[in-house]
């Protein structure tokens, strides 16, 4: 009987019993972990102006993307952690794969244009304000996401209106051609065409060629370039590089996962492993730029509330009266042995002229 299933079961949720509150509890404090971190990374980089450089503004569509997504997983897997049966609608269940879906792709196509520019940057850096603009930046992005989604949506298309003569996925969340596999219809062409052709080629295989030959490029610029620009390639391609290996390994073992059963993987590490790029991507992406590029880390030091403690010492209107009190004593004594206060006075704005005051 050939009938379209409204809600679908994921099986690979184990029965946690009371555990199930501990393990709810640091899947949320990861989550809150995951949006607190990219979110203060992204208002950094938008408050600090030193930081408004086309990299830094392709690292902003990153961390974004990387909130985008973690939500696409994190509150459904919490609710499950914490539900006696593991069903999920069709509406959400297909939103969810638009999500993750879109995540991969976006997350591919930052990568790529940042690995362009860090080519530009390195081997050209004559020409990198011509060729590599804060307007074309923003084109790009959003260039990028308008096709990612658009190119998701088609997929979905195909998948949504077929007939499925069953419902359960074995997975913590829902996945294309685990639905795919539940088609009434034996021939799935379309579906398999389009996950070798858009899947594989356009959104894995281009974008990793294309990075090869940039690294390649950058590679053979370092051997030959001085202790400087070895030393720039270091700080700013290591970062993109462990971002790039640690998503290429996510979506190879996510593939294969889907299509082959993969028994000897213990329980725990299959779930981990099966959810690695919506769970460790977001988390580490903004603990490895934020702790390798060293303007995102003189930024962040620079809002540090000592720092900021330190700066309002100095603010008038901050003063703590018995402070301002001795400040006044001290200036009485000063004039007293004739000393020029206004010479004072302007040396030492000279010297904080570079503080910036609320």
């Amino acid at each position: 009987m050939e009938n379209t299933t409204e809600t679908f079961v994921l099986t690979m949720y184990a029965e946690l019993g009371q555990f199930k509150y501990i393990y709810f509890t640091l899947a949320l404090i990861f989550y809150i972990f995951v949006i607190v971190t990219n979110v203060t990374l992204i208002v950094i980089i938008l408050v600090d102006s030193n930081l408004h450089e086309p990299m830094y503004v392709f690292l902003c569509s990153l961390f974004a993307n990387e909130i985008y997504g973690s939500t696409s997983l994190m509150p459904c897997f919490m609710v499950h952690i914490l539900a006696e049966t593991h069903e999920i609608s069709a509406l959400f269940c297909f939103l969810q794969i638009f999500n993750i879906h879109t995540y991969g792709a976006v997350e591919f196509g930052t990568l790529t244009v940042m690995a362009y520019d860090r080519y530009v940057c390195i081997c050209k850096p004559l020409h990198y304000n011509i060729i590599i603009t804060k307007r074309k930046v923003q084109i790009v992005i959003l260039v990028i996401w308008i096709i990612c989604f658009v190119e998701v949506g088609v997929l979905l298309s195909f998948t949504i209106h077929s007939k499925r003569c069953g419902n359960v996925i074995n997975k913590v969340f829902c996945a294309h051609q685990l639905v795919v596999t539940l088609s009434c219809s034996p021939d799935r062409t379309a579906a398999i065409i389009h996950d070798l052709i858009f899947g594989l080629v356009f959104t894995v295989g281009a974008p990793v060629s294309y990075i090869s030959y940039t690294y390649a490029k950058i590679l053979a610029m370092c051997l030959k370039g001085s202790k400087e620009t070895k030393m720039k390639a270091l700080e700013t391609c290591t970062p993109h590089a462990v971002s790039l290996i640690t998503f290429v390994f996510a979506c190879f073992y996510s593939l294969i996962s889907q299509r082959f059963d993969i028994f000897s993987v213990p329980y725990p590490l299959c779930v981990v492993l099966s959810a690695y790029a919506m769970v460790i991507q977001p988390f580490q992406s903004p603990i490895i730029y934020g702790l390798k590029l060293s303007k995102i880390r003189h930024a962040c030091k620079n809002l540090l509330p000592l720092k900021t403690s330190q700066l309002y010492i100095f603010h008038g209107e901050c003063l703590n009266p018995h402070l301002s009190f001795l400040t006044e004593m001290n200036i009485h004594a000063l004039q007293f042995q004739n000393v020029n206060i206004q010479n004072i006075t302007s040396t030492i704005q000279s010297e904080f002229s570079h503080c910036v005051f609320p």
